[in-house]
């Protein structure tokens, strides 16, 4: 079974840095990530999140009116010899 990661994906910077200090401020765990480019082109972070709290994290970004893109599952693709020269 493939390991799959959860992200949060917003039209620009600000609105995923509302949306990171509102979930912090709940006690949500989320974790400012560039944006995979398999799930877009758009906007350059993401916020990396557990499957648990997508409901937790839909219902804050519309009480504080915090435009999400989409939540999008994106298999990890880790190459441990990334960025390895010798």
């Amino acid at each position: 079974m493939p390991d799959i990661q959860h992200y949060v994906l917003f039209p620009n910077h600000d609105s995923g840095m509302r949306l990171y200090n509102e979930l912090k401020a709940l006690g949500v765990k989320a974790v400012i990530a560039p944006t995979p480019r398999t799930a877009s082109k758009c906007c350059g972070i993401s916020l990396m999140i557990d499957e648990k709290d997508i409901g937790a994290i839909r219902q804050c970004s519309e009480e504080h009116h915090i435009e999400i893109l989409k939540i999008t599952a994106v298999e990890k693709n880790i190459n441990p010899h990334r960025d390895k020269y010798c």
